[in-house]
């Protein structure tokens, strides 16, 4: 397939994958599409780590990195608040809400040797620079560009210009996701190389648009600048709707949950599979943003209007790690609480992620669904 979006990198087929794993990034990218890593919780070492292995893995084909530095949150006018700064600021109410979530779910603490320190430092780095924020970012870019990355994108808002200026001149691509279309157009006069036009059915931060109508509002926005469809798409049905409404690639995010490279929990990977395109919320609970997420025990404490509502970007993060660290590590009991609780990001695709396959396979279905899709549509005009 040949469309702007492959043109721009080379590629053989105009699926973009974002993922958290190395594993999908490298085979989606070796099945002629572009994997994406999703670096927001990678330490320094760690992704410089992974970029390493990824390029053993790919060769000279093409990967991206996806950074999160979001352009408003608590404390971004100095780069961004250490989680010793946040933790002595967290509301006393919040603290106890957290904690109360944790007896009444009866979730275990950690041991002696995952004290409170260590799971921090478990989620954060050794450094202490809390996640969304521009002080964690600027190492990430750094390596990022120190490899052979092809793509950067900022998945919260637009990129900060330093950002677009030495991607620019190390002579990468630049990317960047939009709910709205006046947000894409605020992008492209920043200089981004690429929009993704995210729907609110799409996993992780979302807005409340749906993928339907904001692709061509969002292709008619920015002109030549190519656009990827993103939001509820899995499929090859999917795909070519995202195409026929203008956009030149896809770009998905849940659809490599279930796969067998994926490292997603195993406990959630079986509420995965089992759950319905009705299962997934836009939950403020996990980061402090609007974020779709499957829909758990963990979900409903923090919609209770009764109960103190989450935080903003990125106190809530640092409130609720501990905790996360503790129900995830305790969610392989059946029939526990903690198994209630856990949970993780994905879109209302969810409902038809039902089995395990290779991240290969999906490629390879999706592009052999769009085709058939296309054909189909031919049948429609009378000669």
């Amino acid at each position: 397939m040949r469309t702007t979006a492959t043109d721009l990198f080379g590629i053989d087929l105009p699926i973009f994958a974002f993922s958290h794993c190395r594993d999908v990034v490298a085979a989606v990218s070796k099945a002629g599409g572009m994997g994406v890593l999703g670096a927001v919780s990678h330490s320094p070492e760690q992704l410089r780590i992974d970029l390493d292995w990824i390029e053993e893995q790919v060769g000279d084909r093409p990967y991206g990195v996806d950074l999160i530095v979001p352009a408003r949150y608590a404390g971004s006018d100095e780069g961004g608040l250490t989680v010793a700064d946040i933790r002595a600021h967290l509301p006393a109410e919040h603290l106890a809400f957290v904690d109360d979530i944790l007896r009444r779910y009866d979730v275990p603490a950690l041991e002696e040797r995952d004290d409170r320190g260590a799971a921090g430092a478990e989620r954060f780095g050794p450094e202490g620079d809390a996640m969304f924020s521009a002080n964690r970012a600027g190492p990430q870019l750094d390596i990022a560009l120190d490899h052979h990355t092809a793509l950067v994108v900022n998945a919260l808002g637009p990129p900060p210009p330093h950002m677009i200026e030495r991607t620019k001149e190390a002579g990468r691509k630049v990317g960047a996701l939009a709910g709205a279309a006046h947000h894409a157009e605020r992008h492209v006069a920043a200089g981004v190389d690429l929009i993704i036009a995210q729907g609110s059915e799409a996993g992780g931060h979302t807005g409340e648009i749906g993928s339907m109508v904001l692709i061509p509002e969002i292709v008619d926005a920015v002109g030549d600048t190519p656009v990827l469809g993103a939001g509820g798409i899995g499929r090859g049905r999917q795909m070519a709707a995202a195409m026929v409404l203008g956009a030149q690639g896809v770009w998905c995010g849940s659809v490599w949950l279930t796969t067998e490279e994926a490292e997603t929990h195993p406990v959630v990977k079986e509420k995965f599979l089992r759950a319905t395109s009705a299962d997934t919320v836009r939950s403020r609970s996990l980061t402090g943003k609007p974020a779709r997420q499957l829909r758990t025990a963990w979900t409903d404490e923090w919609e209770n209007p009764e109960t103190p509502m989450p935080l903003g970007m990125p106190l809530q993060p640092v409130l609720v790690a501990d905790a996360l660290t503790r129900i995830s590590r305790a969610a392989y009991r059946k029939g526990s609480g903690s198994e209630q609780l856990v949970n993780y990001f994905v879109g209302q695709v969810v409902g038809t992620m039902n089995r395990v396959r290779p991240a290969a396979e999906v490629v390879y279905d999706m592009i052999d669904e769009f085709i058939e899709s296309v054909q189909g549509l031919g049948h429609l005009i009378e000669a």
